[in-house]
């Protein structure tokens, strides 16, 4: 046409437009607008609608505004407001509205069923409906059943009280034709008002039996965890020959997932590839990314799997599902490999491996990940941070913690409830429970997950009394105890020797609050008692319970014997013990160590020789400290430290200035057959006496020594480390393997009992 030298007439220049739009070769639209000196409204007009679908608002707004006043329509207006509606700026749809109607426009049907899809966006006040329902009934437009079902949408999306419900339903019954979308919009905003009964009416009295409006039902039963209705809603449907399609099959399979009935989702499963023998791509992604996370919240990661790796399509999503089939199946190796996999990762893709490999001690694989998803580009929600927090309590990390904690607040994550439950966790498992405290009494919302955290972390510390207070403060605020925070009591008093308030908080569970006890419990409670010396009556206790004692409740009666000198009982627990975990170290080590403190030598060489025979391995006892964010790790007897003889050498004249305050090492704790002072010399080297010492080397004046141990601080090391807070005037604290321990001015915060 340019070449042969043919100047086109307007409306064949605005056809063109039109076509090059429709191609999405908006460039060469763009250019052929330039080139025209006098553009009508109806290219500008095409112009605004082409830019506004791409999602370009800014294009589509500067070639309205450049449009003069004295040449826009009402169809120009239209174009704008949808514009803005469809990339979801209200608040413009709205102003530009309002604009129009200063102008002197005539808004029609357009106008307001556009309008109203903005206004839906942003709605917070139903004057705000009723103000913009006045206008339609004075435009006479509210016949047209787009302005009438975008008006109905509005109403229920603001609905902050039955009487705007009832503006809706309203609105619903005047309508002289209602279609599909009518129905559904009712009917969804019935369920989202959580009025299910209003929403079941509506539908049972409907003549025409619409499977959208079936779907939006079924959807909204399992929504608010109504399963049994869901599916006896999905047979009706089925009874009554309505077509089923992937909206309804997803809905179902996630009620079925949503409440573990594995055996009705592999029916409903089968019933699918019978039934659909030649389903759409959109059909078989969305029902397999269903089917794969019933199957994983099943228990049956493998059948998952399966599904999984024979979907000719996948997306996102299915891969995300089983990534986290494998994090919840506790399966990490496999979910590391998984993830390395994938050939794409979302944020969500990253926070489900941080979270799983930081709830499965790999804390330190967790805040590796945690870094690199960073360095990809992706901004961590404030599940993971959630999640790099956990790897910091699990680690000891409390600069890392401290760094990431200062983070969420520059972030704005501080307010997360997961976020401020890690952070009390953190600090608490770091050694500095004063920071746990300040984390729950600032945090602007908690629940039950908050105060079973805090309660913890003094339990921990052993402030059983703190603890209990805590407790009963959670009972005034109205807030149910769950299992978890009797369990988390339980321990307060087993730290802290309340024997009294300890069967008091027992009974409770089941007389008051109607929890069984399970076998953590039980097992909570006998440790309690077999501290405090009450081993006939936790003997009764084991007797009474409803299901027979495991491993965690023998461990208990061993240790309380290990520590009161019960040798028939105790023999008789590791007995039990070398039945249900033959292969576990502690059960040959707590007897062991029994023997050796009633000076049965001979007894300590058989119980050895029999942990050789049966190929068990003792874990080594190792400990560790932060200095300058390295982590220094020492074992038992250690000669790999780079400066290890320092300490040694440091570690003498520590002791010399304690014997001098009256520290004698106590020989019983070197559980070996050897002379006085062989067995003082092996208590000298304790992995957690070499790593105190060289936190006191290492670290400023007046900073607190934190030592974190894998197995339980001895006798010995737990007296010594009184004596060595008072002669270099510093805090010492240490986490074991069951609990803290606080050495200031030469007291230690569990008062002797641990």
């Amino acid at each position: 046409m340019i070449a042969s030298g043919f100047s086109p007439r307007g409306h064949i220049l605005n056809r063109l437009i039109d076509v090059y739009c429709k191609s999405n070769n908006l460039r060469y639209a763009l250019h052929l607008f330039d080139e025209i000196p006098n553009p009508d409204i109806v290219a500008r007009t095409t112009l605004v609608s082409a830019y506004s679908g791409v999602g370009d608002v800014t294009l589509a707004r500067r070639v309205f505004r450049e449009t003069p006043v004295s040449m826009r329509d009402t169809v120009s207006y239209n174009a704008m407001i949808t514009g803005y509606s469809q990339n979801r700026d209200g608040n413009a749809a709205v102003e530009l509205f309002r604009e129009m109607r200063r102008g002197g426009f005539r808004p029609d049907h357009f106008t307001f069923t556009s309008v109203l899809s903005g206004l839906a966006l942003i709605v917070e006040d139903e004057r705000q409906c009723g103000q913009l329902h006045c206008a339609i009934v004075k435009s006479g437009v509210l016949l047209a059943t787009s302005v009438s079902n975008a008006l109905v949408s509005v109403y229920v999306k603001c609905a902050s009280s039955p009487v705007v419900v009832a503006a809706a339903r309203k609105v619903f019954d005047e309508m002289d034709k209602r279609d599909e979308l009518s129905w559904t919009t009712m009917i969804t905003g019935y369920v989202r008002n959580e009025d299910l009964d209003g929403a079941r009416q509506l539908l049972d009295g409907m003549d025409d039996k619409l499977e959208v409006a079936w779907n939006a039902m079924i959807s909204g039963y399992v929504h608010h965890g109504f399963c049994h209705e869901a599916l006896q809603l999905f047979r009706e449907m089925h009874l009554m020959g309505i077509r089923q399609d992937e909206y309804t099959y997803t809905s179902v399979i996630s009620a079925c997932a949503n409440n573990g009935l594995f055996k009705h989702g592999k029916q409903l499963h089968a019933y699918i590839l019978r039934s659909e023998a030649k389903p759409t791509v959109d059909f078989s992604l969305s029902v397999n990314n269903a089917l794969v996370t019933l199957y994983f919240r099943c228990g049956k990661i493998d059948e998952a799997r399966h599904i999984f790796n024979n979907m000719s399509v996948r997306d996102l999503v299915s891969w995300n599902a089983i990534l986290s089939g494998y994090v919840n199946a506790g399966r990490i190796q496999e979910a590391k490999s998984f993830f390395e996999e994938m050939p794409e990762r979302s944020g969500l893709s990253w926070t489900v491996i941080i979270s799983g490999l930081a709830q499965n001690g790999y804390g330190e694989d967790a805040m590796k990940l945690f870094n690199q998803m960073r360095l990809d580009g992706f901004k961590p929600c404030d599940y993971a941070f959630a999640g790099a927090i956990s790897s910091c309590a699990a680690l000891g990390a409390l600069e890392n913690g401290r760094q990431l904690h200062a983070q969420v607040i520059c972030l704005g994550h501080d307010p997360s409830l997961s976020v401020g439950n890690s952070l009390i966790t953190m600090y608490a498992r770091c050694g500095v429970v004063d920071g746990a405290d300040c984390v729950f009494l600032t945090m602007p919302s908690v629940d039950s997950v908050s105060w079973n955290a805090m309660i913890a972390a003094l339990a921990q510390h052993g402030y059983g009394v703190q603890a209990i207070s805590l407790f009963e403060k959670m009972l005034e605020e109205d807030i149910l105890p769950d299992r978890i925070t009797f369990l988390t009591i339980l321990s307060a008093c087993s730290h802290a020797g309340l024997v009294k308030e300890g069967r008091h908080y027992f009974r409770s569970m089941h007389d008051f609050y109607g929890i069984s006890p399970g076998e953590d419990h039980y097992a909570r409670m006998i440790d309690l008692l077999c501290r405090s010396g009450e081993l006939t009556e936790a003997k009764d206790l084991i007797k009474s319970m409803p299901f027979e004692p495991g491993a965690p409740i023998w461990e208990a009666i061993l240790a309380g014997c290990r520590t009161h000198g019960n040798m028939d009982l105790g023999i008789q627990a590791a007995e039990r013990l070398f039945e249900l975990v033959p292969k576990h170290d502690g059960t040959y080590v707590l007897l062991s160590n029994l023997y050796a403190a009633l000076g049965r030598w001979d007894d300590v060489a058989k119980v050895r020789n029999l942990m050789r025979e049966r190929g068990v391995k003792k874990e080594p006892g190792c400990s560790w400290i932060d200095v300058d964010n390295m982590v220094h790790v020492f074992l038992v007897g250690d000669t790999r430290h780079p400066e290890v003889n320092e300490v040694y050498k440091y570690l003498e004249q520590l002791v010399l200035k304690m014997r001098k305050l009256g520290y004698v090492p106590d020989t019983k704790f070197a559980l070996h057959d050897m002379e006085s002072e062989h067995k003082e010399n092996s208590l000298s080297t304790h992995s957690e006496k070499l790593a105190v010492a060289f936190g006191i080397m290492k670290l400023p004046l007046g900073a607190t020594i934190r030592v974190f141990k894998n197995l339980r601080i001895c006798g010995d090391c737990h007296n010594a480390f009184k004596y060595m807070s008072r002669v270099v005037g510093r805090e010492i604290v240490v986490r074991d393997a069951k609990r803290f321990h606080h050495f200031r001015n030469g007291e230690c915060s569990c008062g002797n009992y641990w």
